[in-house]
């Protein structure tokens, strides 16, 4: 897995069709900056635009075949019903236009009653998770070749041991948000705070997602394999207190977590 790859979510799903064209030149860009790995996600609505964005960059010569490329998508909380993961998965690829995504993550420890998938929903769709069906259902989406490796995003520590203990095909990745306040060092280094943050996340040996739909932001988002931060900025950014801040508006009195201490399994 390409360790930095770049990210396709919008600040709001495309509605339309032009805004659909609109993000085909922007992932056209980001293969052109050199970008070899894509996060997306079925909730993203980005899969159909980086497929049309794959297929141009094939035509084109920018890569000479799929292989080249790392695909990343999730399975929405409407989808985490064992008798829903495997349609889900076929219809993102049938979005994306391939045969196979490298990665395929469970996006949220959370279940919603099915319907259509949709970035907007109401709480009282939430419903408790059942990770021992879903996660079968997404060892039999590798068994069949639709994915290369499975895995999950925003587990806790406790999620995943839970998860280890009855899988058969253990999570290959835990995709979590990272943020880092770094202003300081970036002056000190000459990098703006995002190319330190991503040397940061690179050191500490993990795979990262970074968006911008600004092309000079993406060849930016790439140059921080030619220097490294020193230990005392190590240790600075290592003493930066750190929180869970986001629960995906899944928190609430009445559904099945009534508080972020509650989602995050009291590790906050």
């Amino acid at each position: 897995m390409p360790v930095l790859g770049f990210g396709t979510a919008a600040q709001t799903p495309p509605s339309n069709q032009l805004e659909l064209d609109q993000l085909v030149p922007i992932f056209i860009d980001a293969i052109e900056a050199g970008f070899r790995h894509f996060d997306t996600a079925a909730v993203y609505g980005t899969e159909q635009p980086l497929g049309r964005a794959i297929e141009e960059a094939l035509r084109r010569g920018l890569i000479k075949s799929r292989d080249e490329l790392f695909i990343t998508t999730k399975l929405w909380c409407t989808c985490a019903h064992h008798d829903l993961v495997l349609p889900a998965i076929k219809e993102s690829l049938s979005n994306l236009g391939i045969d196979y995504v490298d990665l395929y993550l469970i996006h949220w420890p959370v279940r919603m009653k099915p319907k259509k998938i949709n970035f907007y929903y109401d709480i009282a769709d939430v419903i408790p998770f059942e990770m021992g069906p879903t996660w079968e259902a997404m060892e039999e989406c590798q068994s069949l070749g639709l994915t290369k490796s499975i895995g999950v995003c925003n587990f806790t520590c406790k999620k995943l041991t839970d998860l280890l203990a009855l899988a058969r095909i253990p999570p290959a990745v835990n995709q979590v948000t990272s943020h880092q306040l770094l202003n300081q060092i970036s002056q000190a280094k000459g990098k703006n705070i995002a190319q330190i943050a991503l040397r940061w996340l690179y050191e500490q040996r993990v795979g990262i997602i970074v968006k911008s739909f600004n092309k000079e932001r993406m060849i930016q988002n790439l140059q921080i394999f030619d220097w490294e931060l020193s230990e005392d900025d190590h240790i600075n950014i290592s003493e930066l207190p750190q929180q869970r801040v986001h629960s995906g508006g899944f928190i609430d009195p009445n559904g099945p977590f009534k508080t972020a201490e509650e989602f995050w399994d009291g590790e906050i």
